[in-house]
């Protein structure tokens, strides 16, 4: 699930503005940007609504409860209606399709894999395995598989 914190970040990013542009903009305190991203401090109900009224998204979303921008109602307050129309959603063509893992975890998972430790690790126990016994028979039994299409 995505923080508070983040989806202010990843707003701000996305429209390449700087933290004390975005707090000047905005009437806050200069740093006060920079302390919601980093989470040393939560905006008030006010300026989460001065956000998402800036970056033109729902409160839902602006808080990480939805994953649509325009959704006004959020889930944790019951006002969802049941028979809500359900509007599909469209995946960018120059996107490419994310694994289903990092789609479901999003951020978190998303920092995981592009950690440069957890790089490493998985780096050095997939080569550990390829060098093994059963792995050197995956690599020659798929070498031979390629070998044959040609």
């Amino acid at each position: 699930m995505v923080t508070l914190a983040q989806r202010i970040e990843a707003l701000r990013t996305e429209r390449g503005i700087s933290r004390p542009a975005l707090s000047a903009g905005l009437g806050f305190p200069r740093t006060a940007v920079e302390k919601f991203e980093t989470g040393r401090q939560t905006p008030t109900k006010d300026q989460q609504r001065k956000l998402a009224d800036y970056f033109g998204v729902s409160l839902a979303y602006l808080r990480g409860e939805s994953d649509s921008p325009e959704q006004t109602d959020s889930w944790l307050s019951g006002n969802v209606p049941d028979d809500a129309p359900s509007v599909p959603t469209v995946k960018p063509a120059a996107k490419k399709e994310r694994p289903a893992a990092v789609q479901e975890d999003g951020a978190v998972f998303g920092a995981l894999l592009k950690s440069p430790s957890f790089q490493a690790l998985i780096r050095s126990a997939v080569l550990e395995a390829l060098r093994s016994p059963e792995g050197q028979e995956l690599l020659a039994k798929a070498v031979r598989k390629e070998l044959g299409r040609s």
